[in-house]
């Protein structure tokens, strides 16, 4: 940033003694605009201040860039400075600067870089939160570079950053695993339960389940199945989480927060979102679920975020939700959703 604007005030200084000299007649304020180039062989850096001049000078804009590079005042930043079509000034930055910016690196260490520019401002990122149903697979591991990444550059720039990784403890897919994972337990237990439908047909599970039984042994085996299950929900989702939470560490990911969509639910939260959705007209009862009026926000057509039958949320209700935790309960500045 300092070196684009280093040459800004390079070119500025020229584009004045040119019309000074008379070489160029006066065309008002201009802003030069320094740009990284597509192709390599323009230079480091070039500048269109010629094709923006042409009108107001009436001149060709490849002589109002020779006459531009021509008053460039002598200086250690440019060791070369050329006009191109249609009219680019195209910068090749000196040897010596940039052997200068190796020792500017290495005096300013971990700070190289950084800015204020977000200082004040508290942003959320949140990235991966994968379903606690399983481990993690390679596809899940570009979502976590993305938002890591992403997180980092905006604390380099100052903002106070929140990592997070959003748990789906609540929704229908943790039935569906939990149901499986009853069934495992049982038939490690020698006992012949069939896998529900739909059901998770992982072997991590028959491992999960496995070592649950050899843990617990065979108090559960006479419990009823809710209770059970009950029973056996918080120590397999704990175990798959740090199985996530492990392959993420390894990767050099981490979080500042792991954040339970259960816990919407359990602290009133969903509710409180539903009801100012209410209160604003965004909310109807259709065919004994609840709905969100997406309509009339021009989409093309409503989207359930309650089910029918005591079905509970769906996942855009505790969406919704958590949204609203973030920026009326947490109150972020801003939040960032790496979608996978």
């Amino acid at each position: 940033m300092r070196t684009a604007v280093a040459l800004s005030e390079l070119v500025a200084n020229a584009l004045a003694a040119a019309q000074n000299s008379g070489s160029l007649p006066p065309s008002g304020d201009a802003e030069v605009k320094i740009e990284i180039p597509q192709q390599a062989e323009h230079g480091d850096f070039s500048t269109s201040l010629p094709l923006r001049l042409a009108r107001a000078t009436r001149m060709a804009p490849l002589a109002i860039g020779e006459a531009i590079v021509a008053a460039l005042p002598a200086n250690d930043l440019v060791s070369r400075a050329w006009v191109a079509r249609p009219g680019f000034i195209n910068l090749e930055l000196s040897r010596d600067f940039l052997r200068r910016q190796v020792t500017e690196i290495r005096s300013a260490g971990e700070s190289y870089g950084a800015s204020d520019a977000g200082v004040g401002a508290h942003v959320q990122v949140e990235f991966v939160s994968v379903n606690p149903t399983g481990p993690l697979h390679v596809g899940h591991t570009r979502g976590a570079v993305i938002g890591s990444g992403l997180a980092n550059l905006l604390e380099v720039a100052g903002y106070k950053v929140q990592r997070e990784y959003y748990v789906n403890d609540g929704g229908n897919q943790m039935h569906v695993f939990n149901e499986t994972l009853y069934a495992r337990f049982m038939q490690a237990a020698g006992r012949d339960v069939p896998l529900p439908d739909p059901a998770y047909p992982g072997e991590y599970l028959v491992e999960l389940a496995a070592q649950l039984y050899e843990e617990l042994g065979d108090a559960l085996l006479s419990t009823p199945k809710e209770s059970a299950i009950a029973e056996l929900a918080p120590p397999a989702l704990a175990a798959t989480l740090e199985l996530i939470r492990k392959d993420l560490e390894d990767l050099g990911v981490h979080y500042d927060l792991w954040f339970s969509e259960k816990s919407l639910i359990d602290d009133g939260q969903f509710d409180q979102a539903m009801s100012v959705m209410d209160e604003r007209g965004y909310l109807a009862n259709r065919d004994g679920a609840k709905w969100f009026l997406s309509t009339k926000l021009g989409e093309d057509k409503d989207n359930v975020v309650i089910r029918s039958d005591g079905g509970g949320p769906t996942y855009l209700g505790t969406d919704f939700a958590y949204h609203y935790n973030k920026y009326l309960v947490r109150g972020f500045d801003r939040v960032i959703n790496v979608g996978g």
